[in-house]
């Protein structure tokens, strides 16, 4: 049986949830310059929970996390999509393949841009953004389980 994940990520603390999200983007975060280990990211997570002060990486990785998301979006434009767009879009009304091997290639940057976008919302917002508040509240309202 699967494990129920709405339900683990509905439970779990946000300081873990944000650990988690700072790690999925940490990779990303590196080629702009901003490194950090699992236990930077582990304690700013923390310190954004506790609402402290936090500190210089976090300007860091807030300015990356802009440049990242801006990136996503330029992926996606060239497709003439906006991120909410995008997420309605089937990769079958995109164009510019014609083998499997291209199809897979544009699936990949569409969802790889999605996926920074989403995580760079909320990491902005949860730094103390709110520019992407309002793509956090379209992402709330989607309801993606309905077949």
């Amino acid at each position: 049986m699967l494990p129920d994940r709405k339900s683990a990520f509905e439970s779990a603390p946000l300081d873990e949830l944000l650990a988690i999200l700072l790690r999925q983007v940490r990779r990303p975060l590196a080629d702009h310059g901003v490194n950090f280990t699992d236990a930077d990211a582990e304690a700013l997570a923390q310190r954004i929970v506790a609402q402290a002060d936090l500190g210089a990486q976090a300007e860091a990785i807030h300015a990356a996390l802009v440049e990242l998301v801006t990136e996503s979006e330029a992926v996606l434009a060239q497709w003439q999509l906006s991120f909410e767009q995008s997420l309605d879009t089937e990769m079958t009304d995109i164009s510019g393949w014609e083998s499997t091997a291209e199809f897979l290639e544009i699936a990949n940057e569409k969802a790889n841009a999605e996926l920074r976008i989403s995580t760079g919302a909320a990491l902005l917002t949860a730094l103390g953004g709110s520019r992407d508040v309002p793509r956090l509240q379209f992402l709330a309202e989607r309801d993606d389980d309905d077949p």
